[in-house]
């Protein structure tokens, strides 16, 4: 697992709390909406979260903004770990 999903993970498994199981294996092809069943205010808070983590050069609102509908509902972790490898490498 590189260092970005592991953080990534770690993330997802703090804002999703108890109720989400560390069996559950998340993984660059998994997906927010269909596998773990991700809540629009749980993303908002993700996004929070990894800001605090990466700083201001993450900025997943913008990033998230620019996206279409069908793209947010099929959003799936290495989307969204490949852009902050892109981010932190601009």
């Amino acid at each position: 697992m590189n260092s970005t999903l592991s953080v990534v993970a770690t993330l997802i498994r703090e804002v999703l709390g108890d109720g989400f199981g560390d069996d559950v294996d998340i993984a660059l092809e998994t997906s927010f909406w269909k596998d773990l069943e991700v809540e629009s205010i749980e993303l908002v808070t993700l996004g929070e979260r990894l800001q605090e983590h990466y700083g201001e050069k993450v900025d997943f609102v913008a990033w998230l903004s620019g996206k279409e509908l069908d793209q947010i509902i099929e959003l799936k972790v290495g989307d969204l770990v490949g852009f902050i490898d892109r981010a932190l490498e601009s």
